[in-house]
């Protein structure tokens, strides 16, 4: 059976010793009920992989101790995928939760000029990301960037291969048909709710970004993200 897994990013390389966080100290102590002497696996969500053993089962500072480490590579492409923020909170989080399943690198929050929301609570969308990651039992924790206003980011220097999905009929390419250089680095742009405007669209061509389309339907916008992630991810 596999060892519980756990997230904490203030492991020191090379430290035998870790105190967990309360939050995780209680699920293994009052939910799991586990004791000293039990194995565990933790991850940094920077490619290590630490199996521990429970020396201290304090339920408001568990301490283990790493018994063995692994380091896991990252992919060999990263995957960018900024996206606009959603109306519907539970719709975003949705796709935050999708994306890291799927495997993407980093994730930007997008302000557009339709995007009807602005709250972003980083805290919570930073925890549906660590659970992602461990429910997939994966050890690389996406990027997850503040929220960035659209012309500003696409005017950012980058040497990635730069996409623009969006609905305005144009001449566009299926994203699915491009040939995608399996070292290059790509990064998408999806739009919001009503699209990206015509200006927005401009910028972003002007910038050097290939507008693309995701398939022959109109897509929710957290729809969108999850179609470019997968046709980005397993190229």
């Amino acid at each position: 059976m596999a060892l519980p897994f756990f997230y904490s990013e203030n492991i020191i390389a090379g430290q035998n010793s870790i105190a967990l966080n309360e939050e995780t100290s209680k699920h293994i102590v009052q939910v799991l009920r586990m004791q000293n002497g039990e194995q565990l696996q933790l991850t940094d969500g920077k490619g290590n992989l630490f199996t521990a053993e429970i020396v201290d089962n304090n339920k408001k500072a568990c301490s283990v101790r790493v018994l063995t480490t692994d380091h896991r590579p990252p992919a060999p492409r990263k995957v960018t995928i900024a996206i606009s923020l959603v109306k519907n909170t539970s719709r975003f989080e949705w796709f935050l939760e999708k994306a890291t399943e799927i495997g993407v690198t980093a994730i930007v929050p997008l302000l557009c000029t339709r995007t009807e929301k602005q709250h972003f609570r980083f805290d919570r969308m930073k925890t549906i990301l660590v659970s992602a990651m461990l429910q997939s039992q994966q050890v690389w924790l996406p990027l997850l960037h503040e929220p960035t206003k659209f012309v500003q980011y696409v005017q950012q220097p980058s040497t990635q291969q730069r996409f623009i999905a969006h609905c305005i009929e144009d001449d566009k390419q299926q994203l699915s048909h491009l040939q995608i250089p399996k070292l290059m680095n790509q990064q998408i742009c999806i739009g919001p709710e009503g699209d990206f405007t015509q200006d927005e669209i401009d910028v972003a061509l002007q910038n050097k970004y290939i507008p693309v389309a995701l398939g022959n339907t109109r897509l929710r916008t957290e729809t969108a993200g999850i179609v470019a992630a997968t046709l980005l991810v397993n190229r």
